[in-house]
């Protein structure tokens, strides 16, 4: 018998998610809406947004133009890193903002908090030019509200985005809910096995953004990801979606582009080999970060790995700009 490919998963709170969203990540105004109109109408149920990329009004009208009703849809926002101290209030932009009195899953998006002083309402910075961190504050308050925000009904679902594994067992010490979630940078190049195994004994859903890397990605011309695509007869994009699905991990592949979201809902069962191949290839010295924010020297890496802790060896950092299309 044939393998069977998920279309959902259960998330810890009951609720059930599709296995395949829109992100909506670097989407310019003027393209954002067509884009989630067209996906919702092609048949995605899942829109992926935050606060912070800016266009969450636009990527509502999108929603509205689809015609499909709220309740047949899953909306994700992100809490912003100013907002730690006023989550509901954040909450409250974004669901005014997507026309909508709830959301299905709210994340919080850094497990960092920034202070505004009157640099930038949403990227505060020091005089010289890092941006500005509270070191002092506790991610258990930024859960405590979210937790409330959850009782409150406005959301069904609570989680976290770029949580390491050392975050989250601090969180773990005091939450009364466990996230539903924690959406990080998946992919081949950065598979991060580790962190799946932890989340996976907490009951934890992996999602996964720029699953199919950043623009100019070597993933995509990669001889052992292009020798998988050939064998079955489809994209290198449709494998770099599919493998995270057969792991079990949400994927959020974005695009403005109505022909490659289109595509981007194929997903294709992969058999052991596929898999084995692909769990391989970071550890084959291709470990690779293409995503990452310009926090600066300030931030450093202790978000990723734990307050004091270097990069581990063979990491790569470095940002290459939007998500690849």
């Amino acid at each position: 018998m044939a393998k069977s490919v998920p279309t959902e998963f259960k998330l810890n709170s009951g609720i059930t998610i599709p296995a395949v969203g829109l992100g909506t990540w670097q989407s310019q105004p003027g393209q954002v809406e067509k884009a989630v109109e067209h996906a919702i109408k092609s048949g995605y149920r899942l829109i992926d947004g935050a606060l912070c990329y800016g266009n969450e009004e636009e990527v509502g009208k999108g929603i509205k133009a689809s015609g499909v009703p709220r309740e047949e849809l899953f909306l994700t926002s992100k809490l912003w890193c100013t907002y730690h101290d006023r989550v509901e209030e954040c909450l409250d932009i974004t669901l005014k903002d997507l026309g909508t009195d709830y959301l299905d899953l709210y994340l919080i998006h850094w497990p960092v908090r920034t202070v505004e002083n009157g640099s930038s309402k949403l990227f505060p910075t020091k005089p010289d030019g890092s941006r500005n961190i509270d070191r002092k504050w506790d991610q258990a308050e930024t859960w405590r509200q979210m937790e409330a925000v959850l009782a409150k009904g406005k959301v069904k679902a609570i989680g976290v985005s770029n949580f390491s594994e050392l975050y989250l067992e601090r969180l773990s010490k005091t939450w009364k809910v466990v996230p539903a979630v924690n959406q990080v940078e998946l992919h081949p190049y950065n598979p991060q096995h580790k962190l799946k195994a932890y989340c996976d004994s907490k009951g934890i859903r992996l999602e996964a953004y720029s699953p199919l890397g950043s623009a100019g990605s070597p993933l995509h011309d990669d001889p052992v990801i292009k020798k998988i695509a050939d064998k079955h007869g489809v994209s290198v994009a449709t494998v770099l979606i599919s493998y995270q699905v057969n792991r079990g991990v949400v994927v959020l592949p974005k695009s403005v582009t109505p022909s490659r979201i289109d595509d981007n809902k194929k997903v294709i069962a992969l058999d052991e080999d596929d898999m084995k191949a692909l769990d391989g290839l970071a550890a084959s010295g291709k470990q690779t970060r293409f995503v990452t924010p310009p926090w600066g020297n300030d931030f450093g890496f202790e978000n990723w790995f734990g307050p004091g802790t270097d990069a581990p060896e063979g990491f790569v950092f470095e940002s290459r700009g939007q998500t690849f299309e």
